[in-house]
């Protein structure tokens, strides 16, 4: 029985690290992007909006 909880805790620790290896993948991945998208969004006029509702 002591094996089965040992496996299974095991099996819970590694999955839990490649949650947290994703998530620092993903994490490198999108700060790698946003230097691009705020000389991007940089570029777009700010100026007065007008909204229409009828």
């Amino acid at each position: 029985m002591k094996t089965k909880l040992a496996a299974s805790v095991l099996s819970a620790l590694l999955y839990a690290q490649g949650l947290l290896g994703f998530a620092a993948l993903a994490t490198v991945l999108l700060k790698e992007r946003a230097p691009a998208e705020i000389t991007v969004s940089a570029n777009v006029p700010s100026g007065p909006s007008v909204i229409v509702v009828r």
